[in-house]
């Protein structure tokens, strides 16, 4: 039977992120310049930082930083590895380090991803469809560890006004104290680049439902507003808030978090 949309918690949840960014956007004067890049003709990173920070302290009273490092190899034109070291947590657990590496495969780039995503460092956010394979091992205090298998597939879909829609979905294969359980996760991401004098900001917003055996249902909902900050050619940062609501334990866990992410990333590939 199919389930109601009151059941499905991230359609309860999505709605404070709806307002948050309609009150970011709604305080800066928009011009348009060159081609389809919007020019602010006030300063939006300030007000950005300073609307994040607030909504931050005003939904979570104890908000944990999570720090993640990604360093990036391009090894050919359809090939990517890379290696993953974050604080996180998941699905309410307290923080847990969570490392391992991953391969990407990619289709190649469309003309219209590539004008989208231009001042974006990550290139797989040009091609159609990345698929990728991953491995994480994850410790906390007082758990046993976790080894989890990661398969994952990504469509990119360039949009009207330079907007980039990133469907991602992902399933986590855990074996952890002997048991194994699994996780489907589907990740719609919007993302859109702005230009502030000759610097490209991209601020982006996302929501991310999770199945879980566990509770044999649409368990969690993690919710993301941030903003992606390119520095020369091989560093990225990730400013973030993120909001998750889990409930399959009772009561349900509200769980609100901060994080940054330093994107590193380098080629052999030949040009």
């Amino acid at each position: 039977m199919l389930e109601s949309a009151n059941s499905f918690p991230w359609f309860r949840d999505i709605r404070w992120l709806r307002r948050y960014f309609s009150a970011l956007f709604s305080r800066i004067h928009w011009n348009r310049g060159l081609g389809n890049t919007l020019r602010p003709q006030k300063r939006p990173l300030g007000i950005a930082t300073l609307l994040l920070v607030a909504a931050a302290v005003a939904r979570a009273q104890t908000p944990e930083f999570l720090p993640e490092v990604d360093v990036y190899l391009k090894v050919n034109s359809l090939t990517r590895v890379y290696f993953q070291a974050q604080g996180d947590r998941d699905e309410g657990v307290p923080i847990q380090a969570t490392l391992g590496p991953s391969v990407q495969l990619y289709l190649k780039p469309l003309v219209k991803l590539k004008k989208i995503s231009e001042f974006d460092l990550d290139d797989a956010k040009q091609r159609p469809l990345v698929v990728e394979a991953g491995y994480r091992y994850i410790t906390a205090p007082n758990e046993p560890t976790d080894n989890r298998f990661m398969p994952i597939a990504t469509l990119n879909f360039p949009m009207k006004g330079s907007v980039l829609i990133t469907d991602r979905n992902r399933a986590d294969l855990d074996w952890k104290g002997g048991t194994f359980r699994w996780r489907y996760r589907n990740k719609l991401t919007v993302t859109r680049t702005f230009a502030v004098g000759s610097y490209h900001l991209i601020p982006h917003i996302s929501a991310e439902p999770y199945y879980t055996s566990q509770y044999a249902k649409w368990s969690t909902t993690q919710l993301e507003g941030g903003c992606l900050f390119p520095v020369g050619k091989h560093v990225q940062f990730d400013a973030y808030y993120e909001h998750e609501n889990n409930t399959g334990k009772k009561p349900n866990q509200q769980v609100n978090d901060i994080g940054f992410t330093a994107h590193f990333l380098f080629s052999r590939a030949k040009k």
